[in-house]
């Protein structure tokens, strides 16, 4: 799907931007299947939805995306697109707001807040890429290589399956990795257990145990399992309860020695600032997918830090990479199976997480990645 500058007249009644204009947004959606089931403490599915946004100007393009099924890409091409071509390339945050206030009576939580995320990682990326620098170095870079942790062990692996995982990454020399746990809306808590101590033995002491239990367990519950898990050393507890529940979020994480987090659902800075208002979390987990792209993400890291709190960037890790690296209270990035799976097929120029860090390309304009259409194509999808 494209929407070219021929649907729209130039801004200000036609009079010249300072930078190159946008000429045209393309959009398509894809569905990957998963390499094997896949499920957490409340959820279960067998692919991934990936909307890929390619933005034109100035005989250069960017390229965004965010995880979302095709019904974003419809957002993009109708809605999102006829206020961004004809805009000032360059004026990426200008025309992050036309976005958000083109979707007043839509609402902005949830798919739209998605497809505005794609359109404005196109828009940093091509903004890079005119000027010819890498995107990290455009937004200022703090970091010279970004921590990441090892992220999959669903709750319908099996134990080989998990200690191949988790061996993985120990290899990999990646000192952080999470497991799922909150099985069955935490209707399995022995098996919950089980898989943690597994995943203890396997990575060994050194290494950082983080679970997630994507907010399966009630409040008391959170609490007793952190108690009888007491001797694992977990440093990392995500979602133990609803995420919604910032109440029983701050409760838990009174209660436990973990950091708590969570935050990966936020869509707009209010909800970050409601979080973190409420005492809810150790770390601020911020999705760049889904928070309104890297625009928004910028934002809510400093909201976090004038409350004294990290950031972590959830999922996607080549789409954060280059913002987390230019924010000073980031604390790491998740290499999440599924994702790093998908960039892979999707893209050159990824990056490889051995020793734990990933380091943008000095060299490379833009994010670095380069789109294989053709490879995406067996997973395209009707929008």
């Amino acid at each position: 799907m494209t929407h070219d500058e021929s649907a729209r007249p130039a801004p200000d009644g036609g009079d010249a931007a300072p930078g190159p204009l946008v000429s045209s947004v393309e959009v398509a959606a894809y569905a990957v299947p998963t390499d094997a089931p896949e499920a957490d403490g409340t959820l279960a599915w067998d692919s991934t939805g990936v909307v890929v946004v390619e933005v034109a100007a100035g005989g250069r393009r960017g390229v965004g995306w965010t995880y979302a099924p095709a019904a974003a890409a419809a957002l993009v091409r109708d809605v999102l697109a006829p206020v961004v071509v004809g805009g000032d390339a360059m004026a990426v945050a200008g025309l992050s707001q036309a976005m958000i206030r083109q979707v007043r009576n839509i609402g902005r939580p949830g798919l739209a807040s998605y497809a505005i995320s794609a359109v404005d990682v196109a828009l940093w990326d091509l903004k890079a890429r005119l000027l010819g620098l890498p995107l990290h170095r455009l937004l200022g870079a703090v970091h010279d290589g970004v921590p990441v942790y090892g992220s999959g062990g669903f709750t319908t692996y099996d134990e080989s399956r998990l200690t191949e995982q988790l061996t993985g990454w120990v290899d990999q020399g990646i000192p952080r990795v999470k497991i799922k746990i909150g099985e069955s809306w935490g209707k399995r808590p022995d098996r919950d257990l089980a898989r943690m101590r597994q995943a203890r033995h396997v990575v060994g002491d050194e290494v950082e145990l983080f679970v997630d239990a994507n907010g399966g367990y009630g409040r008391k519950q959170a609490v007793r399992m952190m108690a009888a898990a007491a001797d694992l050393g977990v440093h990392w507890f995500e979602e133990p309860v609803s995420s919604d529940d910032l109440d029983g979020l701050a409760e838990v994480r009174a209660a436990v020695a973990p950091d708590v987090t969570a935050g990966e659902y936020g869509t707009d800075l209010a909800y970050f600032a409601r979080m973190c208002r409420a005492g809810a979390v150790d770390c601020l987990q911020v999705d760049a997918s889904r928070c309104g792209g890297i625009s928004e993400w910028l934002r809510v890291a400093a909201l976090a830090a004038a409350s004294g709190l990290d950031v972590s960037g959830h999922c996607a890790p080549h789409l954060h990479v280059h913002v987390a690296a230019a924010v000073a209270n980031l604390r790491h990035l998740e290499w999440f199976h599924d994702h790093v799976r998908i960039e892979s097929m999707f893209f050159d120029g990824t990056l490889d997480p051995s020793g734990g860090v990933l380091v943008p390309d000095p060299h490379a304009p833009g994010h670095g990645l380069t789109f294989r259409r053709a490879d995406a194509e067996s997973h395209r999808v009707s929008a």
